[in-house]
């Protein structure tokens, strides 16, 4: 059995960077979608789809700062 010699660090650069561009790829695919000779939709669909992924982006991102702010959290009364 191979030992997995790979670090913390290079194991999250590789998901992180693969991740990433899938992401950054079904966007690019998404925008397909905005050719109204082929498609039809509304404004409140194009709201409704945006905020869902603000949302998740925001989600995420909330998950990264809870990891580097830790110690933020704590309570003070200065």
């Amino acid at each position: 059995m191979k030992k997995n010699t790979e670090s913390k660090r290079g194991k999250f650069v590789r998901l992180a960077e693969a991740r990433t561009n899938k992401i950054i790829n079904m966007l690019q695919l998404l925008g397909n979608c905005s050719n109204l000779g082929t498609y039809e939709y509304t404004s409140q669909d194009v709201d409704k789809i945006f905020t869902a992924i603000e949302n998740g982006v925001r989600d995420a991102k909330r998950k990264f700062n809870k990891i580097g702010n830790k110690k933020n959290n704590e309570f003070k009364l200065d």
